[in-house]
């Protein structure tokens, strides 16, 4: 079985030391909590997942969901391990105190979500959904509805999923035909057919709150004609006790590449009852909290899945002997030596490593930013953060899972023929994390956005609001010769982007087309440039540390030495991606139909 060490340590630097979360009175509730506490919590969900979680990710892969009459069940253990996490309360944390919650930040709920994907992502998707549910109905519901459905899916004692995709239409949410007739009491008769949800069916609560987007008699055509409606799979009476059967089943589960352990099943309504989330054909804008929070949900399986992959192909490069250094024998007593010493696996080693722990700290610069766009005391800062987040969200679902899939490959390489086998586990960490670049929209969609709706659109102001940040950066460590190695490989990656930046301006008004033919690119130059961004900043305080003198130097050289890596290996990776955008674009354009 798989080993896997949560990175709390990590963990502790960033809050502490690189976000300084401890430390922020301006946003409404920081000052409810303290080190030890949030080192509690994390402890005790890195003992929960690796203890409970973990064991089961490689039986459940085998095992996999089933549908018997009618009902799907869930590989052996799991409604066990459920029953424990809700009981433990993990499902509470980052939810609003009036319904259960225990009102964390998402500073703190992201490193909980990392873990639990990193040791059983299958699993963790029944209590993802669930928040985004939550997430949704908190933000658009009634307070009827939010008073008959958030308490439950709090709790975790109900779950919940999200309804989007039919057949005919995945990406393109204005084909969707699912329908909406009015009843009498404010209710509605959904109808139609959903494919691809993510724990449609199951076994693990006693009732599945289901949010499904569909169409109303008098919807205009496309998007805006959509609404949202919550569905239960079993009704609530008056006492809250449940009911009868709603009018809807799953009538057949995916068989899929992976992530076994998590029902994707096809749900059909047959008139189903259910009720609005907010105004009619307003379905997307509440849908979309519940996207957004889930795009997040995605970039962390990207980095959890990577995370566990990398930690179990150190351990075998450290184990496994094979060949001689080519400077020489470094173990005498073995046969051979460690495979560790070979230039190529150091690479693959190096290169997850770098872009785990510059990851990390980006995902919690995402949470924090989420949350001050929440909790901040000053208007103009929170709208600051929230269109810094809506601008990172591409990066943090699209580039994430894009390099966290590379390097879950690059940690099966390390095994050689062991990684193909499923024993080890590394087969099962590409297959499972491969359909992160997929759901949510896919990284090509995510790329689009990025360019289309997050730069273009607002004509660079949200991109320049994030440059400036990094200017400040520069110009308060360009004159320490200490960070001239993480200063020269920002700028470099900085200026890069605003090349890449100004080519597809210039280019877009008259060639429309260049933009989605130059956007993964772009995707890939700006995500770069992000983790160039966290890793300056991480050696900027790691120099401080050790300045300043510290019990822990070996982990700031470590941050250090990784970060000087990073940039000499990640970093100049962005100047070839503006020369493809330069050169390929126009013959991606220009290329006949015909001739493909």
């Amino acid at each position: 079985m798989p080993i896997y060490q949560a990175p709390i340590r990590d963990y502790q630097f960033i809050l502490s030391e690189l976000l300084n979360v401890y430390q922020q009175p301006e946003l409404q509730g920081f000052d409810e909590f303290d080190p030890e506490l949030i080192d509690a919590v994390l402890q005790g969900v890195a003992d929960f997942t690796t203890d409970i979680m973990l064991p089961l990710n490689g039986s459940g892969d085998v095992e996999g969901c089933r549908l018997q009459n009618g009902k799907v069940i869930t590989p052996k253990g799991f409604s066990d391990a459920y029953q424990q996490y809700i009981d433990n309360g993990w499902a509470t944390l980052t939810c609003d105190p009036e319904f259960g919650g225990q009102g964390l930040p998402e500073v703190v709920g992201v490193f909980a979500t990392e873990m639990k994907t990193a040791t059983n992502m299958a699993f963790a998707m029944y209590p993802g959904l669930t928040h985004g549910a939550y997430a949704a109905i908190h933000a658009h519901g009634s307070d009827s509805l939010k008073a008959k459905y958030l308490e439950k899916l709090v709790s975790g004692e109900w779950t919940g999923t999200m309804n989007l995709t039919e057949s005919h239409a995945g990406t393109d949410l204005a084909l969707l035909r699912t329908k909406a007739m009015p009843l009498a009491d404010g209710e509605f008769a959904i109808s139609g057919e959903k494919i691809f949800i993510s724990s449609g069916d199951h076994d693990l609560t006693d009732n599945i709150i289901h949010l499904v987007l569909a169409r109303l008699p008098d919807a205009p055509e496309g998007v805006k004609g959509i609404s949202l409606f919550v569905v239960p799979k079993v009704f609530i009476n008056d006492d809250g006790s449940l009911g009868q059967l709603n009018k809807l089943k799953a009538s057949s589960l995916e068989h899929k590449m992976g992530i076994h352990g998590n029902s994707t099943c096809v749900m059909n309504f047959d008139g189903a009852i259910g009720e609005l989330v907010g105004e009619p054909h307003q379905g997307l804008r509440a849908m979309f909290t519940m996207m957004n929070q889930a795009r997040l949900g995605v970039g962390l399986q990207g980095l959890g899945v990577s995370e566990i992959a990398y930690q179990n192909a150190l351990a075998y490069a450290q184990d496994r002997i094979q060949g001689r250094a080519l400077s020489g024998v470094k173990q005498a007593e073995q046969a051979a030596d460690p495979i560790l010493v070979h230039g190529d696996v150091r690479r693959m080693l190096l290169a997850q490593k770098s872009f785990n722990q510059g990851t990390r700290a980006l995902m919690g610069q995402q949470a924090l930013w989420l949350d001050e766009s929440e909790r901040h005391s000053d208007p103009l800062q929170a709208k600051a953060a929230s269109k810094l987040a809506a601008l990172f969200t591409p990066i943090v679902k699209g580039f994430v899972t894009e390099q966290g899939f590379k390097a879950c490959v690059d940690a099966q390489q390390v095994f050689g023929g062991h990684g193909y086998i499923h024993e080890w586990g590394m087969e099962q960490f590409v297959r499972d994390s491969r359909i992160a670049m997929i759901y949510e929209g896919t990284n090509g969609v995510q790329a689009l956005d990025l360019i289309g709706r997050k730069v273009l659109a607002d004509k660079g102001a949200t991109l320049k609001l994030w440059s400036e940040l990094v200017k400040t950066l520069i110009e308060r460590n360009i004159q320490n010769d200490a960070m001239k190695p993480y200063i020269d490989g920002l700028m470099a990656s900085a200026a890069d982007l605003e090349k890449a930046t100004g080519y597809i301006v210039a280019k877009a008004a008259k060639t429309p087309d260049l933009i989605g033919a130059a956007s993964m690119a772009y995707l890939q130059i700006f995500g770069i440039t992000a983790l160039a961004w966290m890793w300056t900043r991480t050696a900027e305080k790691a120099l401080q540390c050790l300045d300043n003198g510290t019990d822990d130097s070996d982990f700031y050289q470590d941050k250090l030495a990784t970060a000087k890596f990073f940039m000499h290996y990640w970093a100049v990776q962005t100047a070839s991606l503006v020369k493809q955008i330069e050169l390929a674009s126009s013959d991606i354009v220009e290329f006949e139909n015909s001739a493909f």
